[in-house]
């Protein structure tokens, strides 16, 4: 088969066609570089090529969508303590009314807009990057804490309100970072499971509020990924969103790669697990990705981790892990 280029290589995962090689993404923190947006977009590049990646997914730090509404972070900037939030931005129930939609040139939203605008200056090759954002009610946990799901329930009129107000913001961010060059989004849920909310409370809070953030950029960008997060997720619901691509930690939850294979004909994001990735003899690695091939099959499938790799892991393990996917 003629050798493909990275965005041909991700496109055909994506359209479940046959590729030449199977992609591989890998990610992980750098809080040494995500309060700098030249050197995090620098960084990323590097390890895009020193890593042969299909495609990159940028990485703001995680707390960046709560943080100009007041959530309090503790920086550390250093290579192995990322930033974490200090205080929580809702202490009140008054507070959720006090949130107005933001423009996606302000404080640290502006910043990551700035990361997508460096990736386009700097990266030169055809490697597709795409941008972390996440679902409104993850947004409106990372700013209040677990609080949000009590106050779901007691003043349910107040958290519509914010979480309109959310949307709207990060309508504003996608839209701009489609003006940036993005090749898509990965939108992470951390909120989709029965261990904070019942499905219907996920309709009602969730789900109404992601497919407004999806349709700004479902028919712009060609490469969107849903990111479910942790345990005892809405698993199958969630397969319905109109994206084109699922992730979720496939090697320790439920569904592993080969149900979820029957589940969705969406191009399906993992086979590397990123807890076990840390302490792996680097000689298992190969094993490892040929177990989630067998599963999933060659089509539709991106070699990826299940969610951010941790930052104490081996480079040795992620050249192995390179090394293999590019030879299956």
């Amino acid at each position: 088969m003629q050798t493909m280029t990275k965005r041909e290589r991700v496109l055909a995962a994506i359209q479940g066609e046959e590729v030449d090689q199977i992609p591989l993404s890998m990610w992980y923190h750098m809080p040494q570089y995500d309060q700098d947006p030249i050197a995090l977009a620098e960084e990323q590049i590097r390890l895009a090529r020193m890593y042969n990646l299909d495609f990159i997914k940028m990485m703001p730090f995680g707390n960046y969508v709560a943080q100009d509404y007041g959530l309090s972070v503790d920086f550390f900037c250093t290579k192995t303590q990322a930033a974490f939030e200090r205080k929580f931005g809702i202490n009140d129930i008054e507070d959720w009314k006090h949130l107005d939609p933001l423009p996606a040139t302000y404080g640290t939203y502006g910043k990551q807009l700035q990361l997508s605008q460096q990736m386009c200056r700097r990266l030169k090759e055809d490697i597709p990057y795409v941008q972390t954002i996440f679902t409104p009610l993850t947004v409106a946990k990372k700013l209040a804490g677990p609080r949000v799901f009590e106050d779901m329930r007691s003043h349910p009129d107040y958290l519509h309100q914010a979480l309109e107000v959310i949307t709207e913001t990060t309508v504003n961010f996608v839209k701009a970072n489609i003006e940036a060059g993005v090749s898509g989004f990965f939108l992470a849920t951390q909120c989709a499971t029965s261990d904070y909310i019942t499905l219907e409370e996920h309709a009602a809070f969730g789900e109404k509020y992601d497919l407004k953030v999806i349709d700004s950029f479902a028919h712009a960008t060609p490469i969107n990924i849903l990111h479910i997060h942790g345990p005892n997720t809405y698993f199958q619901e969630l397969t319905r969103y109109p994206v084109n691509c699922i992730n979720w930690h496939d090697r320790w939850v439920e569904p592993g790669m080969a149900e979820a294979r029957k589940m969705t004909d969406k191009c399906l994001l993992g086979g590397i697990n990123e807890k076990w990735l840390e302490h792996a003899a680097h000689e298992d690695v190969f094993d490892h990705l040929e177990q989630a091939v067998a599963a999933a099959g060659r089509t539709g499938l991106i070699l990826t981790p299940g969610c951010c790799i941790e930052m104490t892991t081996p480079e040795v393990n992620l050249l192995a892990a390179s090394v293999a996917a590019h030879s299956l």
